[in-house]
């Protein structure tokens, strides 16, 4: 539950609207292209700032010691020889396992705004240089821009892509990374393309025939959207989406599909609303 006297972040889902696995490298990871965009629903953060020790209120969320709120803030205090310490709250509404970064976007807000609330004055650049220490896709969220991405997902260009209404649907799975990147079936020897060749229609996600052949609940969201549209996996999923030309077009397909799926409807953001928050 929200506390109406708090100062609450955003922390927007993304999604990629492609992703492309070019090889792996000597450790272990893998070298990627991808297409990074926002969206305007997410989660909420908000940050007391009391005492010296770092902690999360509410007893509603199961709490972890790999929770990446609380890894973001100890690091970021950790690294600046910070003695103030703060009281996280979290709103979650993003699917874990989903594939739309719910907690590498929790993590970049917790470190955006305690940045400012700590008054440490860090650049971007050397929150996001933190930030990779956390999850390859935190940096997109601190920088705040839709970006084309490349290496591991960190190497980051600002790129303007159109802003359409997406209609995601997470079915009710947790879809392991690890799992399907260690798959001996997943490709793994794309060749690179440009960003003209993505802008004529090249969407191709390598890990969809792999995510779908292991969640049979994901391959029958993907083939449902199929009907209606490009049904798109983002990331190793589990969300499948589509991408419309209005809220109205969105919303009577949600009304046609099987009721068990969850799902949210957003408009798509070059600009995250966390960056709009802070200028």
């Amino acid at each position: 539950m929200m506390v109406d006297n708090l100062d609450w972040w955003p922390a927007p889902a993304k999604l990629n609207l492609m992703l492309r696995i070019l090889g792996q490298r000597e450790d272990g990871y893998h070298a990627l292209q991808t297409v990074f965009q926002f969206v305007d629903y997410g989660d909420a953060l908000a940050f007391e700032i009391e005492g010296q020790q770092i902690v999360r209120a509410g007893s509603g969320d199961a709490i972890f010691e790999d929770d990446l709120t609380l890894r973001a803030a100890k690091l970021l205090q950790k690294a600046t020889g910070c003695q103030q310490g703060v009281k996280i709250h979290l709103k979650k509404v993003l699917p874990v396992g989903g594939g739309v970064g719910g907690g590498s976007s929790d993590a970049a807000t917790t470190m955006v705004a305690l940045n400012q609330l700590w008054s440490l004055g860090l650049s971007v650049s050397a929150l996001a240089e933190l930030g990779l220490i956390l999850g390859a896709d935190v940096p997109v969220f601190i920088e705040g821009r839709a970006a084309w991405a490349e290496g591991v997902g960190e190497a980051l260009t600002p790129i303007e892509l159109k802003e359409p209404w997406y209609l995601v649907v997470t079915p009710d799975v947790f879809v392991s990374t690890a799992t399907v990147f260690n798959r001996p079936e997943l490709p793994r020897n794309s060749q690179p393309i440009s960003q003209s060749a993505y802008f004529a229609g090249s969407h191709q996600n390598d890990c969809t025939d792999t995510v779908m052949a292991l969640y049979p609940e994901i391959k029958a969201v993907h083939q449902w959207l199929q009907s209606q549209g490009e049904a798109r996996l983002t990331g190793t999923g589990a969300s499948v989406f589509l991408a419309l030309n209005s809220q109205e077009n969105a919303t009577d397909i949600a009304r046609k599909m099987p009721k068990q799926w969850p799902f949210f409807i957003a408009k798509g953001k070059n600009v995250s609303p966390l960056l709009e928050k802070i200028n």
